[in-house]
């Protein structure tokens, strides 16, 4: 009796049955469909955080009397320019100028003094092996979780003892414990990504510790540091609580605290000059945040991904 031989046996090929095609043109349609709804949610996300912004802007060119009306404008029915200029050149109030100066040099001094304390601190626990080096980690983390308004009064005394009160000095202090912490610990990861072995392979082609430092090491640590730079240079800027209690006279005062001069307790508010002033306080952090998010980019992917 002769076998039956399947047509498998002698490599014919298989069709491809109609339910096989619809599982897979099924399973496209679902990623494409999931796409889409991804990408849609997406976009609402982004209006979300990126309208109350627009608005800030919106209002800052309507007039005081059309922002407290009834209706709703989302695009200036009287497009003016002045509430920039009773922010910029009011003489009634405290000036704009002498206060982002404020703002600015003492953020820039913050930023660059906190990033090198950080960043040799960072190294230090990095790469070397020392007594209590668990415990000053640890030390990093607890002071972190300790809030600003429960140290404000031994700030101020100590601040106070220093005759450091109302001067651009004794805030930048104040600030530079404040993000120290927070950088040490950032830049720590990074330092931590880095392989010390291509500090040991420079040194085996010549190179000195210092030169296979700052040859090898640092450049792959730069995205790390302007990163780490952007969070401080954010945090410093927008402080308020600090500058409030430490700087509280006119020509000492930050921008958080300049702008607060703008809210009346017991009369009308100009909300439209408070809309203007919040957009020039943003254009700071706007353009630094231009100038350096290629670098931040890399350095927060470098930062996620140990080498």
């Amino acid at each position: 009796m002769s076998a039956t031989v399947a047509p498998q046996q002698l490599g014919a090929p298989v069709a491809t049955t109609g339910t096989t095609r619809d599982v897979r043109r099924t399973g496209g349609g679902r990623r494409r469909i999931t796409t889409w709804v991804l990408s849609a949610l997406s976009v609402l996300l982004f209006l979300f955080f990126v309208f109350p912004v627009y608005w800030m802007v919106n209002t800052s060119f309507q007039p005081n009397n059309e922002i407290r009306g009834a209706d709703v404008n989302f695009w200036p029915e009287e497009f003016t320019l002045r509430n920039y200029a009773t922010v910029l050149f009011d003489p009634g109030r405290t000036p704009f100028l002498p206060a982002a100066g404020n703002s600015i040099v003492i953020t820039i001094l913050t930023v660059i003094i906190s990033l090198v304390f950080a960043f040799l601190a960072a190294i230090a626990v990095t790469r070397f092996r020392f007594k209590s080096r668990r415990t000053f980690i640890i030390a990093i983390l607890v002071i972190q979780m300790i809030p600003g308004e429960a140290m404000i009064v031994s700030v101020f005394r100590v601040i106070d003892g220093w005759h450091l009160l109302n001067t651009i000095i004794g805030l930048t202090v104040v600030y530079i414990a404040t993000v120290l912490p927070f950088t040490i610990w950032t830049l720590r990861g990074f330092v931590n990504g880095v392989p010390a072995e291509l500090e040991e392979a420079a040194m085996i082609d010549g190179c000195s510790r210092a030169g296979a430092f700052w040859r090898v090491t640092f450049p792959l640590l730069a995205p790390g540091l302007i990163a780490t730079g952007v969070f401080g240079f954010i945090q410093a800027w927008n402080e308020f609580i600090m500058a409030l209690v430490l700087n509280a006279r006119p020509e000492m005062m930050t921008l958080p605290v300049w702008l607060r001069t703008y809210l009346v307790a017991n009369g009308t508010t100009n909300w439209a000059a408070i809309m203007a002033g919040s957009t020039l306080m943003a254009i700071p952090v706007i353009v630094f945040f231009l100038l350096v998010q290629g670098r931040m980019t890399s350095g927060l992917v470098s930062g996620a991904v140990k080498g």
